[in-house]
């Protein structure tokens, strides 16, 4: 029979999508993930991974597989957890699947008060915008904005209940070009645009009196999500207008270094929600998911 930790590093070279990230994540070297592969399969006697110099793909068979061990390994880890944990000192890991943008002002200080609360707790953070499933990918939560999830996940509010997106530019912007007087004045002027990783540019969504308008401005500028904080100091330098959140503006917006744009305009939108399977919750992440719910209780509602 095939050892879990065997079945565990198929899953990150699964997860991973190839052997040299697979080996970084779990902190093994290359040839030990291969050799643990190449092994495995021998041992079944069907390919799982099919190998070229540029990718690593799944075949049929170790899609199947995948599917049915990556439950069966986290009921394995979150057991062993159990078992580690006393009355007194909580144990084991909390795996979050993160998109950036709750990585600036929403989970730090949450993290903060978990890690302080429970030292013996390893957290481990995977940042990235795309949704995935958070059991085959062996993370034990994840948190995302508005996307629709599986029947069997729970979802509950983390941070804000509402956010706002905000539209600005510099003062030396508008001395230059302008302020505009309606979003569609936005299509003859310079703009910064966030990319989601791994997506297409979001339109611009305006709401007034409820009229909806949705405008897809040229780019003078485009950033992934992680260069965020360069768009919005390219924005403050003169460059363009910048649509974001207004959690991430108003810093700016206070000092004037940038100035609210048609903020009557402006659309409000759910906040982030941090998701989890209803059948498997481990103590480490039970911990966590009280913490939520305390800050939800003592904090502001939006």
């Amino acid at each position: 029979m095939s050892s879990l930790d065997d079945l565990r590093i198929f899953l990150a070279v699964f997860e991973a999508g190839g052997f040299r990230r697979a080996a970084r994540n779990l902190g093994l070297s290359v040839s030990t993930v291969s050799e643990t592969i190449t092994r495995l399969e021998a041992r079944l006697g069907v390919p799982l991974l099919g190998r070229t110099t540029r990718s690593v793909m799944a075949t049929e068979a170790g899609r199947r597989l995948a599917g049915r061990v990556a439950p069966l390994i986290s009921e394995a880890r979150a057991a062993l957890d159990e078992a580690a944990s006393s009355e007194t000192m909580l144990r084991g890991r909390l795996k979050l699947n993160v998109p950036g943008a709750v990585m600036r002002d929403i989970l730090p200080p949450l993290l903060d008060r978990y890690m302080t609360a429970h030292p013996g707790v390893r957290v481990e953070i995977v940042v990235e915008d795309r949704l995935v499933d958070i059991t085959a990918a062996d993370c034990d939560a994840g948190i995302r904005y508005g996307e629709h999830l599986s029947q069997d996940m729970i979802a509950i509010p983390i941070g804000p209940r509402r956010q706002e997106a905000a539209l600005a530019a510099s003062p030396a912007y508008l001395a230059r070009r302008g302020m505009p007087t309606h979003p569609r004045d936005l299509l003859d002027h310079d703009c910064i645009r966030v990319r989601i990783s791994g997506a297409a540019l979001t339109p611009w969504t305006f709401e007034r009196d409820g009229e909806e308008l949705t405008i897809d401005p040229p780019a003078r500028l485009t950033v992934g999500t992680g260069g965020a904080a360069a768009a919005i100091d390219l924005a403050v330098a003169g460059h363009g207008f910048l649509c974001l959140f207004r959690n991430w503006l108003d810093p700016h917006l206070e000092s004037g270094a940038l100035e609210p744009v048609l903020p009557e305009w402006w659309q409000p939108f759910d906040g982030p929600r941090l998701y989890f399977s209803r059948r498997l919750v481990p103590a480490p992440l039970r911990a966590f998911i009280d913490l939520v719910a305390d800050d939800r209780q003592a904090g502001p509602t939006g």
